[in-house]
């Protein structure tokens, strides 16, 4: 009797190995910074070029876009909109470039944090102004390998006038 309750018994163990799931694969997390770093590198000379259907591909499509003194730009279209109307200004200078960038354990979600000088014009005295801040971007990874920035955050470094 205690034959069969054996048998029964280890074929169950067996079985239960065999149904771990696989390993995930290291991410390498220096490769990872490397495209988020040009991915930025490139939007900035995008955005300097005053290229608004690329420097709004960098989005997902539900991504939400907070600038100050603007209610937050929610989806592509709101975004859209949003960068419009800065790279439709005469006086625009953008530059931006990250000075950290972090990558999740699971290598689908990243952040970007960095620095930005603007010059735009000024609604009122229709003068350049210049600006400077901070920002702080979150990415998701796509089936397909791409970074799109979900969440994009600036703030300024300015007191207001």
């Amino acid at each position: 009797m205690l034959k069969f309750a054996v048998v029964p018994l280890t074929g169950f163990l067996l079985l239960a190995g065999c149904d771990t799931a696989p390993p995930t694969p290291a991410v390498d997390l220096v490769a990872e910074q490397g495209k988020l770093h040009d991915l930025e590198s490139g939007w900035a000379k995008e955005a300097a070029a005053k290229d608004l259907e690329k420097s709004v591909s960098h989005y997902a499509d539900d991504a939400v876009l907070i600038m100050p003194g603007a209610p937050p730009s929610k989806g592509k279209d709101a975004i859209r909109a949003a960068w419009k109307g800065m790279l439709d200004d005469p006086n625009l200078k953008i530059n931006f470039s990250s000075d950290r960038i972090e990558i999740s354990a699971s290598g689908d979600m990243a952040t970007t944090k960095g620095s930005y000088n603007l010059t735009l014009t000024n609604p009122k005295t229709k003068k350049p102004v210049d600006d400077k801040g901070s920002y702080l971007t979150v990415y998701k990874k796509l089936a397909d390998g791409d970074w799109k920035a979900v969440e994009d955050m600036t703030t300024s470094e300015m007191a207001p006038k």
